[in-house]
């Protein structure tokens, strides 16, 4: 199933416009969740609204939003005075300026979107405005309003389409000095930083994403495959620590001899890895997850257990996932 759209309205540059969809260019839906349940009698668990004086739950209607200035003292507001202030671009994503992108600060940028054209007209003021930002090597900068608080977003061309990425305001920055000033300032010899740079040239390849691979996530998943078939589960040992660094220079040595040893295996590694055929992308958190047995019971269960169990954890099929409702 396609994802909602989380925004729909106008993309305006001067007087060229045109109707726009914004969709999440993330999700973290496919990733495996839990609930929380009751252990006596495995049912889930429900939170309830309420009064944290009196521990009377507190209906819906009367909650209100308030902000806390004292202890005990909050400033209510009401709905229809959040709806007094709403901002009139909730429809429309202007473009303010042109930027290089070098010039965005990294610490600025919270997630990216992708920016299509809604419906079947349009696609040509869509295309004049994407061209636009292409031929001139820049970012364009506009505001968009989502749920009721607007946001800078910074568009730029991404093949046929484009990639609008949110940008924090400056208040939501921390300073470095905060952190960094208490940092020694130390001098490295030549001897170290040539180490270290060999090291790094042993390491550098291209970045390919598809070749990143959660070890968290493969491990939940093979968790709860071995549990639903009734597996046994292994103990997992103690990790071994390496012990305190004595001598960075020593450090640096041992670290290039390893690394020398491991570069051929990686590289076989690597090129097995990407000689696979890609395996079709599957919607939904739970595409590794074995399915669940249906009618039949505890005795079906038990006679397809073992031949689970023995299945590694990139073998079963999750079922589909829910579609996420626009936010």
């Amino acid at each position: 199933m396609a994802p909602r759209a989380n925004w729909k309205g106008f993309l305006r540059l001067s007087l060229v416009t045109c109707r726009v969809a914004l969709y999440p260019a993330t999700s973290d839906t496919e990733k495996v969740s839990f609930n929380q349940i009751n252990r006596k009698t495995g049912h889930r668990i429900k939170y309830l609204k309420v009064d944290a004086e009196t521990g009377d739950e507190v209906t819906s209607e009367d909650i209100v939003k308030g902000y806390k200035v004292d202890t005990d003292t909050y400033i209510e507001v009401t709905k229809d005075e959040l709806d007094e202030i709403a901002l009139d671009s909730t429809h429309t994503i202007e473009i303010d300026e042109f930027v290089p992108k070098a010039d965005i600060d990294n610490r600025y940028l919270i997630r990216p979107y992708y920016l299509v054209p809604d419906g079947k007209v349009g696609h040509d003021a869509f295309a004049v405005i994407r061209e636009t930002i292409r031929s001139m090597d820049k970012v364009a900068i506009g505001r968009v309003v989502l749920t009721n608080r607007e946001h800078i977003i910074a568009l730029e061309p991404l093949e046929s389409g484009l990639m609008g990425t949110l940008l924090r305001y400056p208040y939501e920055v921390r300073s470095e000095k905060e952190y960094f000033d208490d940092i020694q300032d130390v001098k490295l010899t030549k001897d170290m930083l040539d180490l270290a740079k060999h090291i790094v040239e042993k390491k550098s390849g291209a970045f390919e994403p598809e070749l990143f691979e959660d070890h968290y996530e493969a491990a939940l998943i093979d968790l709860i495959n071995k549990k639903r078939s009734g597996a046994p589960i292994a103990a997992k040992a103690a990790p071994k620590t390496g012990g305190n660094v004595i001598n960075l220079m020593d450090a640096l040595k041992k670290s290039l001899a390893s690394e020398k040893d491991a570069a051929p295996i990686a590289k076989v590694v690597k090129e097995t890895v990407k000689g696979k055929k890609p395996k079709k992308r599957v919607e939904g958190q739970r595409e590794m997850l074995l399915p669940i047995a249906g009618k039949g019971g505890k005795e079906a269960a038990a006679k397809t257990a073992p031949k689970e169990a023995s299945k590694k954890a990139d073998k079963p099929v999750r079922a589909p996932a829910r579609a996420k409702k626009a936010g």
